[in-house]
């Protein structure tokens, strides 16, 4: 079995908790939306510059997806 380095990388999570949900707890919602909209830009930004694209516009679907989540209520 191979580790999801998109959508749930091992080396974010210590013990139980994500690091996006320390983020998201310490933040708040707002501000985690906030967060996730640089996460977007920043993968999308560096994508085309690294070795492997796919996986960085994998990463900005994963925090867009959040974001769509957190407007709809989901997270």
């Amino acid at each position: 079995m191979t580790d999801d380095m998109v959508n749930n990388p091992p080396h974010y999570k210590q013990g139980d908790i994500e690091c996006k949900d320390s983020i998201k707890s310490m933040l708040g919602n707002e501000g985690y939306l906030n967060y996730c909209r640089g996460q977007v830009q920043k993968y999308t930004w560096r994508a085309p510059h690294k070795g492997n694209p796919i996986e960085d516009y994998k990463k900005a679907q994963f925090y867009l997806k959040e974001i769509v989540n957190l407007l709809q209520g989901i997270n």
